[in-house]
């Protein structure tokens, strides 16, 4: 056994097609909510709609407000043939993208009369595509896009116009993801309003979440002991909250694993990107708790989240979750350890 897979062995657990969520709650704060506190040790269930009041007293709660794209859009190559790429990164006439066909350099696809590209080169199923005659592919993609919903919800039962909407925070602001931080959509002004009735402190990251959530862990990203790369940008005024939360003492508590690594990288002196990868024995710099769903075995997500609070115990909480009827993955319910 590879040292990879015996890493990925000990973050397994049982999964049944009936615990994956295909489709969000109805109200989103309806989810169900599994509170962990590392202090004492105390495990309580409840509606997330009610989380204000588990939350610590003077929290700081720092969320992701990026925004889901469109980003699977449909192609043409030279002979006729159709495909789809999804799409990862944008740099001028310049887009990156994921195609599971085979496309040789200095090919040339079409993905409307009057835009075309040419295929630069590739690194595994990800190409580098000149666009010829436009700056920008992002107004096609909202005409002619889909919303790339991760491989585990193909079987969703969401129309476009629905993915658009639900697979999307309420506060989602700044264009550049291929996947929702799941741990906001649970958000909606009520809870809101009960996290302002509850004097909590809110602050807002942004990091695109990139094409590694869909891959699976490396034998080179436990090597480098780094993951994919992803950008991100923490506002001065997000950072002096930090701060001034950190330097009294205060809970800071990220929504989602994306809050957390762009919160802990930017505590390490990067703003810009990041590959940070959170393993069982990570010394956490400002981060004092997670707002999490729950995530698919084996994955460097799970070994984030027991770099908070320990493999043995992540994986006793599954289960509880598990034994109670919680459903799993991005459109499943939540978990507050804090």
């Amino acid at each position: 056994m590879s040292e990879l897979e015996a890493l990925l062995a000990q973050y397994d657990y049982p999964l049944t097609e009936e615990m994956i969520a295909l489709e969000p709650a109805s109200p989103r704060d309806s989810s169900k909510l599994l509170i962990y506190s590392r202090m004492d040790g105390d495990i309580q269930t409840d509606s997330f709609r009610n989380i204000a009041k588990y939350l610590p007293k003077d929290t700081l709660l720092v969320f992701n407000d990026t925004k889901v794209i469109p980003a699977r859009i449909p192609a043409r190559i030279a002979t006729g043939g159709r495909i789809e790429l999804l799409c990862t990164s944008f740099s001028g006439k310049v887009i990156t993208a994921l195609c599971e066909r085979y496309l040789p350099d200095n090919s040339m696809i079409t993905f409307t009369g009057k835009i075309t590209g040419t295929i630069l080169n590739k690194e595994g199923s990800v190409y580098s595509i000149r666009l010829d005659g436009t700056e920008d592919i992002r107004p096609l993609m909202l005409r002619m896009g889909t919303t790339p919903l991760p491989p585990y919800l193909k079987n969703s039962p969401l129309t476009e116009s629905e993915r658009r909407k639900k697979y999307q925070t309420v506060f989602a602001k700044h264009a550049g993801s291929i996947a929702a931080p799941t741990a906001s959509l649970h958000f909606t002004e009520r809870v809101f309003k009960s996290l302002e009735s509850a004097g909590i402190e809110t602050a807002h990251v942004t990091l695109h979440v990139n094409i590694g959530t869909f891959m699976p862990l490396t034998e080179e990203a436990l090597l480098k002991k780094e993951l994919h790369e992803e950008h991100f940008d923490i506002s001065s005024e997000t950072m002096e909250k930090l701060q001034k939360a950190k330097g009294a003492g205060r809970p800071i508590i990220a929504v989602g694993t994306t809050a957390l690594r762009a919160v802990e990288s930017a505590f390490a002196g990067n703003n810009g990107t990041t590959r940070l990868f959170i393993q069982e024995g990570y010394e956490f710099k400002a981060v004092t708790g997670l707002i999490t769903n729950f995530h698919v075995p084996r994955s460097s997500l799970m070994m984030l989240v027991a770099a908070l609070i320990g493999r043995e115990k992540l994986l006793e909480l599954y289960a509880l979750a598990a034994q109670k009827g919680f459903r799993f993955f991005s459109f499943g319910d939540a978990m507050l350890i804090c």
